[in-house]
């Protein structure tokens, strides 16, 4: 399981018109599942998103959490298990089929109470980056 994360003033995903999450200030995080991926990872990796510390403190530094006054707007987004070593056409064989990937998503936004996209969708994603900072975590 894979996710880039990125800190944001504020961020919406739009589908066929339609506004189907948008957050304030906190987090957008692209989600990408592979064929091993368990219920497990999913929540680990929700935990470590949720505990993530990259937001700035009094002080200014990189050292606060989400906590409860940040959003988080998660997409799936199955092109971060595209391999690019042979030619110039991205291979996704690693990306897990829609079956295993779709309830492992919904776990994750689940654990974050997060804004969503829609699984398979062509979405439309607005964001502000907040920095930029944008971090990729991969589990396990």
């Amino acid at each position: 399981m894979r996710a880039l994360v990125q800190r944001v003033s504020r961020a919406k995903v739009t589908v066929d018109g339609e506004v189907t999450g948008e957050i304030g200030a906190g987090l957008l995080v692209l989600l990408g599942v592979t064929h091993t991926d368990t219920p497990q990872d999913a929540d680990k990796l929700a935990e470590k998103i949720r505990n993530l510390r990259v937001f700035d403190d009094a002080e200014g530094r990189m050292n606060e959490a989400l906590g409860s006054d940040r959003q988080v707007l998660c997409i799936s987004q199955f092109t971060l298990y595209g391999d690019t070593r042979k030619g110039n056409r991205p291979s996704y064989v690693e990306a897990a089929r829609p079956e295993i990937a779709e309830p492992l998503y919904d776990r994750v936004c689940e654990r974050l109470n997060a804004q969503r996209g829609v699984f398979g969708a062509h979405m439309d994603v607005e964001l502000v980056n907040d920095g930029p900072v944008t971090v990729t975590i991969q589990i396990p």
